[in-house]
């Protein structure tokens, strides 16, 4: 296993929870990409996407990713667009190991339903809208994910089960 370990996924995949206790598990670091960009911007993510707009947004996530060190024993949670832009995907394929925490779409819908106001994708989205954002968004985003070197079933499978995959 070569670090960082990049999560990726669809928004309410797990990558910040899972990326946590698999830091911890693996005693490295822990990095979730969009909190280091709110602190970078001094705004939230929402903020950024309602002030400057998402090209705005993506160009400096793209620039943030780049920065982190190549090499660092850390576990990197990106944002769930962040693979899809700027060849982020191919970029974090060479300098560390990649995992795609898979969900189904209606378990992404029913963890979005619960903090959807943290999601400005989706916050002003209707149930029927928030579902249909997540079918569409995701077979758009899902080229993208499956590139990933390892593919982890994150509706079903255990954190100690991504661990055994790493090693």
């Amino acid at each position: 296993m070569n670090y960082p370990i990049f999560l990726i996924g669809f928004m309410a995949s797990g990558k910040t929870s899972r990326g946590k206790k698999l830091a911890r598990k693996l005693n490295v670091a822990f990095v979730d990409l969009d909190q280091q960009i709110e602190l970078q911007e001094n705004q939230s993510i929402s903020s950024i996407f309602e002030n400057q707009g998402e090209a705005y947004f993506r160009k400096v996530e793209a620039e943030m990713l780049r920065s982190i060190p190549k090499h660092e024993k850390a576990v990197i949670a990106l944002g769930g667009g962040t693979p899809c832009f700027y060849n982020n995907m191919d970029y974090i394929n060479d300098v560390g190991t990649t995992v795609y925490l898979k969900r189904s779409e209606s378990r992404i819908l029913g963890r979005l339903r619960q903090n959807k106001q943290m999601r400005p994708l989706v916050a002003h989205l209707s149930d029927s809208e928030l579902k249909l954002f997540i079918a569409e968004s995701l077979g758009q985003r899902a080229p993208f994910y499956e590139k990933a070197q390892l593919i982890f079933d994150a509706d079903n499978a255990k954190i100690a089960e991504l661990e055994e995959m790493l090693n």
